[in-house]
């Protein structure tokens, strides 16, 4: 769940300092941008596991939502590929997040 909220918050983020610098809109909108960024750097550290495997794993569930947030908001429809490439990722966030290790 952090995954996808922290998800929502880095792509919402970049959104909003997307329309601002490329769509000219408003300062109201890069100042909403920071701060909802400022959020997705917080939303991670809820995550169990490390730094560097949250992350990484993260990653895979970031290029999920930004093809469904390009998709819903752009109208930009997935392709096949885009699916298979978003399968696959899935695929590494779960062997990184939940596949059995050896205890050392």
């Amino acid at each position: 769940m952090f995954f996808i909220i922290a998800g929502f918050f880095e792509i919402g983020g970049g959104y909003l300092i997307w329309l601002w610098l490329r769509e000219g809109k408003g300062i109201e909108f890069a100042i909403l941008g920071a701060i909802v960024l400022f959020l997705y750097g917080i939303v991670p550290t809820f995550q169990p596991a490390s730094f560097g495997k949250t992350y990484a794993a993260y990653g895979g569930v970031f290029i999920v939502l930004s093809l469904l947030w390009g998709w819903k908001i752009d109208n930009v429809i997935p392709d096949q590929f885009d699916i298979i490439g978003a399968c696959i990722a899935l695929i590494g966030v779960f062997v990184i997040m939940y596949w059995p290790r050896a205890l050392a």
